[in-house]
């Protein structure tokens, strides 16, 4: 299995930290948070490659982090350079996955994290239900209420984790349960990847391919046990921080 880490975004919400350092390097309990998304990552198994997706301006930054990182034995990292230059013309999340899945020729099954997830717990269940299920796989995480659920991407799922709804920012979400950036898809499927982007769809949240998918085919959900984060901002950076430390992790 591959692992593709989406870390090609701007963070300009975190501007001045984000201004000339990627988000997915700042620290977070002393270690590059990128770090702490591989340690809780591999543990889901079979993984013999990992590929970074970056833009221009800071691809030059992640190869450094690469040559230093003291990686797995076996473990084969690469960083991809979508060449783009500013927020104003990404790729997107998507269009990031279509680019490195068509340049590196990847066949092979395919897991996709978010450079800027945090988890509290490994994710060895994940990689159980990927490989049980053989379907694409949505990582799910329970915020505890309906009305925080409401920025988020909101979903229903059946007895058997069966995707059954997914709403993007719903007004009046029906669980609490919500969509994170923490996707699989078989080999089977991931040149779906590159027919969902050349039909013109929205390449730019990772979610929105979900939410095309499950209706053509059966998706299945993990929910994430513990915490999670999505750093997006610097109170949540912040809070990260302090949350790790404080556990040594």
């Amino acid at each position: 299995m591959k692992l593709l880490i989406l870390a090609a975004g701007y963070a300009t919400r975190l501007y001045p930290l984000t201004l000339n350092q990627p988000k997915p390097l700042l620290k977070i309990a002393g270690k590059p948070m990128i770090e702490h998304v591989l340690a809780r990552t591999l543990p889901a198994g079979g993984i013999d490659e990992v590929y970074v997706v970056t833009n221009n301006k800071f691809a030059g930054h992640f190869a450094e982090w690469a040559a230093g990182y003291d990686a797995p034995e076996g473990l084969k990292i690469t960083v991809i350079n979508d060449q783009t230059m500013s927020d104003e013309d990404k790729l997107g999340a998507i269009g990031d996955a279509e680019l490195v899945i068509r340049e590196q020729a990847v066949d092979d099954d395919l897991m996709v994290v978010a450079g800027d997830n945090l988890f509290s717990e490994d994710l060895v269940g994940f990689g159980e239900t990927c490989r049980e299920k053989q379907t694409p796989v949505l990582g799910l995480f329970d915020v505890g209420s309906t009305e925080a659920a409401k920025p988020y991407s909101a979903v229903e799922v059946d007895e058997n984790g069966r995707l059954l709804d997914f709403v993007e920012k719903p007004e009046n979400p029906k669980t609490s349960l919500i969509g994170i950036a923490c996707y699989f898809y078989p080999r089977a499927f991931v040149p779906k990847i590159a027919e969902y982007v050349q039909a013109g769809n929205n390449a730019d949240q990772p979610g929105r391919l979900i939410q095309w998918l499950y209706p053509r085919t059966p998706v299945h959900t993990w929910v994430v046990p513990g915490e999670w984060y999505d750093i997006g901002s610097a109170e949540t950076l912040k809070e990260a921080d302090e949350v790790f430390s404080r556990r040594g992790v």
